[in-house]
């Protein structure tokens, strides 16, 4: 059985979903594994651009069905420990962000996506978690996981934390 990690947190604009993940890997090798379009294709998919600050990239997601291409406009960088991107797509504007700190020789890795849709979380956090726990299969080498087993397995966990 699967064990989802994500939470639905309140901020001050509204709200996140959280998730984390903790990597049998040093931070640094861990921020290969998220920024670089050769690590980030085995786990997500590939993306080309000019991978800076103000720069936009285009992400194609090589596990979705006609592999789709996004825009996203890098907002914030600080190798090794965090960057923030927004999706440049009117219908999914959104904002994440994936934060990584050392803890006894491991990453420990906080992807965050900022002002959250709670009517939709029961959609959306699967599918995090799903490409979350991709990426520890791929540094792992274990096989991939199959969607299949998150969605619609993992809907009602997401969604017992929204908000009426």
């Amino acid at each position: 059985m699967l064990k989802p990690t994500g939470q639905l947190v309140s901020t001050t604009d509204g709200y996140d979903l959280v998730i984390t993940r903790k990597l049998p890997i040093a931070v640094e090798h861990a921020w290969d594994y998220v920024t670089e379009s050769q690590f980030t294709e085995r786990w997500i998919g590939p993306w080309d651009g000019i991978g800076s600050v103000g720069e936009t990239i285009k992400l194609y997601l090589g596990f979705e069905e006609g592999k789709p291409g996004f825009k996203v406009e890098i907002l914030e960088c600080h190798a090794p420990e965090h960057f923030r991107v927004k999706t440049l797509d009117e219908h999914l504007p959104w904002d994440l962000s994936i934060e990584l700190t050392e803890s006894n020789e491991h990453a420990e890795l906080r992807f965050t996506m900022h002002d959250a849709n709670p009517s939709i979380i029961g959609e959306i956090g699967p599918g995090w978690e799903y490409y979350l726990d991709q990426l520890c299969a791929v540094i792992d080498g274990d096989p991939v996981p199959d969607f299949d087993d998150y969605f619609p397995a993992l809907r009602s966990y997401y969604e017992d934390q929204r908000v009426e």
